[in-house]
This record gives C-alpha cells, structure tokens and sequence, in this order.
C-alpha cells in the first residue's frame, strides 16, 4: 500500500516547424515551451514551477535566423544572445546587439534566446528595454497556421497576452539606420543582472529621440515628456551635438520621469491650525538613499546614452 501519489510523467516534444510547435501546444495545454531554458530551469530548480511537459523549440531552424522584409529586420524567436552579439547583426541594431552581449556568461548568452527573453518578461531582460525604444512588434503564431501581430508594448504591460496553443515566432524591429545605444548598470564587476538599463534610438527621419529605461519597473518605461523635449532642441539638420548640460538635463529628466518623488499626502492637522500648510496637504516626501542612488544611476545612463549616439 502507497501513502503518497504518483507523479504524473513529463512528456518531452521536439517539434521541427513552428506550426508543429503550436499544435504540440494546443493538444497538451498544460506544457510549457522551451528553447534555450535559462529562466525555465531556474524556475524549476527553485520550485516555482512544474511543468507537465515540454515542447523544446531548439529544432526549429525557421525561428532561429533573421530576414529583411518591408524596410524591417524580422528576428526569428529562436535567436540566442550570442548570435546576436556577433558583428554582422551588430551592423544591423547596435543597441540589441550590446544588450545581447550584456545578458550574462557565455554559457548563458549561448543558450538564451530572443523569444525567451521576451516571453519570460523579466524587469531585467537586457532586450526589453531595447526592443521598446526600437518600438518593435511580435509576429504570435496561432492554431491552424493564423498570425497575429501586436506592439511588444502590449505584451510587456499585459494588454495583450499571449492566447493558449501561441508562441511568439518573429520579433519586427524597423530598421532605422542610425545611431542607437544601450547601457546597463549591474551590481558588481562584470557581467550580471541589471540594477537600472537605458537605451537610446535616434530617428531621424522623424527627428525623434527614443528612450526606454530597463530593470527599475515590472516592464521598460518609456519618458514620453523626455523624449519629446530633448528631440526639440537636437540640430537634426547639423552635427546633433548637445552642450553638456542639455544632456545632463535630459539624464534628470528621464530619471524623474521613471523614479518621481513621492505623491504629497493629505495632513492630518486641521486646516484651522495655524501650523498646518495652507494647502492641506504635506509637501513631497524625501526618497529612500537607495531609490536616490537609483534615480542618479539612470541620470547617468541616460545622459551617457544619449551622448554616444549623438557622437
């Protein structure tokens, strides 16, 4: 006589096309799909998951290269950051391509994909930030041969969520052939997870300055107001220099944008005690010396960011 269940088998499939992988997935809904598995076995080594089956990605050639179409490069999910990393795609995007190198160790940038970096939504994905200032799109691959597409935006905000039986095939990033940049900060020597990441996109077609700033929320933060400002006094028409305080101006602004100070609380006292603000409420609040060291780090980031690519 047992006094414990049996455990359920794992089932392992190894699809060879990407319509094959999605129809592993809708007849087996409870599998998980896998290519390069860095955070997947983290997360099953840890205990936060565990999975009844597999549907391993790692045979399906179609996803693991890239293509020119309509003036934008269509990335294949199944790209590891290493190949990212090599020359001929830094050529091509310069900012994922140090973003790529940035992911971590060679065992870790060998085997950690594209796809797997943006599915697994971590706050300290190196691409993520990247791929926003880059305002890229998902290609979603669904049941019966369908394809959808969506702005990664949506999927990192969770307006658009991946549907069961999908997998993200393609990630369409325009090509905007001019200087891009992306910095990150870690927290020792080396390569590491981000404490705070920046990236910087010039267009100048639409003389427009992007930036999205990584690791110090849920998903990348894009300083709209930032952006704007700064696009307006860049000379797009000459050197696009900036003198150094438009940059470091441009460093506060986005760190005050993603980290602002604390929301003024109601006051307590009476507003007929004659020490209470007129106002009623109290002024701003004084951030923690860690959240202030942050708000300084992505200053510095974006200041430098933004300078490279204007160099």
């Amino acid at each position: 006589m047992t006094t414990h269940a049996p455990q359920a088998a794992h089932t392992v499939t190894l699809p060879g096309s990407l319509d094959e992988a999605v129809a592993a997935l809708a007849a087996m809904p409870t599998a998980v799909p896998v290519a390069g598995g860095t955070d997947l076995m983290a997360a099953v080594n840890s205990g936060l998951l565990r999975p009844a089956g597999l549907v391993g990605l790692g045979r399906i050639s179609e996803i693991r290269g890239w293509q020119y179409q309509d003036g934008a490069a269509l990335l294949g999910a199944g790209l590891t950051h290493a190949r990212m990393g090599r020359p001929d795609f830094a050529a091509l995007m310069p900012a994922l391509a140090a973003a790529a190198r940035a992911a971590g160790p060679p065992q870790i940038r060998n085997a950690g994909t594209l796809g797997g970096n943006i599915a697994s939504a971590q706050p300290t994905g190196d691409t993520l930030p990247v791929l926003a200032a880059l305002e890229a799109s998902l290609v979603i691959a669904g049941p019966g041969g369908t394809r959808r597409e969506i702005p990664i935006g949506r999927l990192l905000a969770g307006l658009d969520m991946l549907r069961p039986g999908e997998l993200i095939g393609y990630v369409r990033v325009p090509l905007l052939h001019a200087p891009q940049t992306f910095l990150k900060a870690t927290g020792r020597t080396g390569p590491g997870r981000a404490i705070a990441s920046v990236a910087v996109v010039l267009d100048p077609a639409r003389r427009g300055v992007r930036c999205a700033v990584g690791a110090v929320a849920p998903m990348p933060l894009r300083p709209f107001d930032a952006e704007r400002w700064v696009s307006s006094i860049v000379d797009w028409d000459g050197e696009r220099t900036l003198a150094p305080d438009a940059l470091a101006a441009f460093g506060d602004y986005v760190a005050a944008a993603c980290i602002p100070d604390p929301v003024p609380v109601p006051n307590p006292l009476s507003p007929h005690d004659p020490h209470a603000p007129h106002d009623g409420a109290e002024p701003p609040g004084t951030l923690p010396p860690a959240v202030l060291h942050l708000r300084r780090t992505v200053a510095t980031l974006a200041r430098r960011a933004l300078g490279r690519a204007l160099a």
